[in-house]
């Protein structure tokens, strides 16, 4: 990969983007800057780049997103069902078809956000779940380990708990933390970056702290409401980001 200006800044951006979505909602949309990063590289090479990236954006976060924001007896749920997702999803990701986990992942989280549309754009505050946390967790390990898209298993649990703004944004960060430090060694094994890569690994680290200020800011602007609105928004974007890989997977 040639380290040219457009690679640069494209590349900067798309990482920014993430770090961006990491402060404000406290991760789990990724994909919503994968695209940019899809122009200048092939998806290996991304998962190379970004799962070092990962772990200095999430732990630049926890300056924001205290042990006091997290649901402790959610991640309890939830961590030993990411644990074994993302061990299934490295050992199945050669022959997992990447398309088709993309479609129905896609269609599921339509589905859920269309409920929530149908309610009247309310959350209707459920209970806690054992089983739903455990499988969250575990879809969510291996949607992150091949897609980097790990976000709409979770926010599908966490939503309808009702947490506080803060709480949902600290549990999902420190959930996504144990999941990108977990994650980092096998994407590194199939996608090992080197020469111009690297470089350009280090350039990027110049857009963290800004980032993640940044997107912590609007995270304190927006009040309850308004931060489950952008919630369920984004999941719409990621959704439909990923029917667009699965079905042009399909057809290219």
């Amino acid at each position: 990969m040639e380290l040219t200006t457009t690679t640069l800044l494209v590349t900067f951006a798309g990482v920014f983007l993430i770090c961006f979505m990491k402060g404000a909602f406290g991760g789990g949309f990724a994909i919503i800057g994968i695209p940019l990063l899809s122009l200048v590289m092939d998806p290996i090479t991304a998962g190379g780049l970004l799962a070092p990236l990962f772990i200095a954006m999430d732990l630049f976060s926890l300056r924001y997103w205290k042990p006091s924001t997290w649901s402790k007896p959610d991640l309890n749920l939830l961590v030993p069902g990411l644990v074994a997702g993302i061990g299934v999803g490295y050992l199945l990701f050669r022959s997992l078809d990447h398309r088709a986990i993309a479609i129905v992942m896609a269609v599921i989280t339509l589905i859920f956000v269309g409920i929530w549309f149908k309610a009247g754009g309310e959350v209707r505050v459920r209970p806690r779940s054992s089983p739903k946390a455990v499988a969250a967790g575990f879809t969510s390990g291996i949607t992150t380990m091949v897609a980097h898209s790990g976000g709409p298993p979770l926010a599908m649990y966490l939503l309808p708990l009702g947490l506080s703004k803060q709480v949902y944004a600290g549990t999902t960060s420190m959930f996504f933390t144990v999941g990108n430090l977990l994650k980092a060694a096998p994407w590194l094994l199939l996608a090992r970056p080197t020469g111009n890569v690297l470089s350009l690994m280090v350039i990027c680290l110049l857009a963290i702290p800004c980032g993640v200020w940044l997107g912590w800011r609007l995270h304190a602007r927006l009040n309850q409401r308004q931060m489950y609105r952008a919630c369920y928004g984004l999941l719409v974007v990621t959704a439909l980001k990923l029917l667009w890989d699965g079905v042009f997977g399909y057809i290219a």
